[in-house]
């Protein structure tokens, strides 16, 4: 059988003095797939993020990218990844060229199959006449999507994003969230998205719902909703948060 995208396997995460921001929390994300990682903030999506991308290590639980254990061989399994950070990261002052052959060098693309990628991935998003323009210049929806682009320039197989749209207006964050479902469909990147904002998740979208640092359902839309006996994914949210204040 083919591993998933990402196996996150009873994965716990402390700041110290007994105060977990993950407890025990297990996921798949399968080829292919949307899957949303929904929670209040503070619930743990950041740290758990935090962990897939090795910006903190956990010695509790495993994390593999597509069956590559992420502590034994970090490079092969990080290799396989494209990020999207909650916080900007480009070079204000380089051009939008500039920002993706930089980061295509960096995973040791030639030159040529850098460009070609580049061009192709802001073409895919409307942004191809911009690429010799400075960010700086650009506006937060167009940041993003320039982002999204150098994520993809490797050609990794998962992509994860962590609320990907905050601080975006409405017809941005529409744009970015039906662009990366495209990907699902038309290239089979397996997506993990996290997000605190339901309206971003599709009914055939898998979703996985975080709060206080635990799972509380996982699962197909209509499975979760069935599950908590609710007949939207707000009302089941609202359910399984109260639920557990309870």
């Amino acid at each position: 059988m083919t591993a998933p995208a990402l196996s996150v396997e009873s994965l716990s995460y402390g700041y110290g003095r007994g105060a977990f921001a993950l407890q025990d929390v297990s996921l798949a994300v399968e080829a292919g797939s949307f899957t949303a990682l929904l929670g209040p903030n503070g619930a743990g999506k950041t740290t758990l993020f935090a962990l897939i991308t090795r910006l903190f290590e956990s010695t509790s639980g495993t994390i593999r990218i597509g069956g590559v254990d992420l502590r034994a061989e970090p490079t092969r399994a990080l290799a396989r990844m494209g990020v999207v950070f909650q916080q900007p990261t480009l070079d204000l002052d380089l051009t939008v060229r500039q920002n993706l052959l930089y980061f295509a060098a960096l995973h040791g693309l030639p030159r040529r199959t850098a460009q070609a990628r580049a061009l192709e991935a802001l073409e895919r998003m409307g942004m191809a006449e911009r690429i010799d323009e400075t960010v700086r210049r650009l506006n937060g929806g167009h940041r993003r999507r320039v982002e999204l682009a150098r994520a993809l320039l490797h050609e990794p197989a998962l992509l994860v994003l962590d609320e990907p749209t905050v601080g975006l207006d409405v017809p941005a964050r529409r744009a970015i969230v039906e662009h990366v479902h495209d990907l699902c469909r038309e290239r089979g990147i397996a997506v993990l998205w996290a997000t605190h904002l339901i309206d971003e998740i599709g009914p055939d979208d898998r979703v996985v719902v975080i709060h206080r640092g635990r799972i509380r359902a996982a699962g197909p839309v209509g499975d979760v909703n069935r599950d908590a006996g609710a007949e939207t994914l707000t009302d089941s949210f609202n359910r399984l948060i109260a639920k557990e204040a309870a």
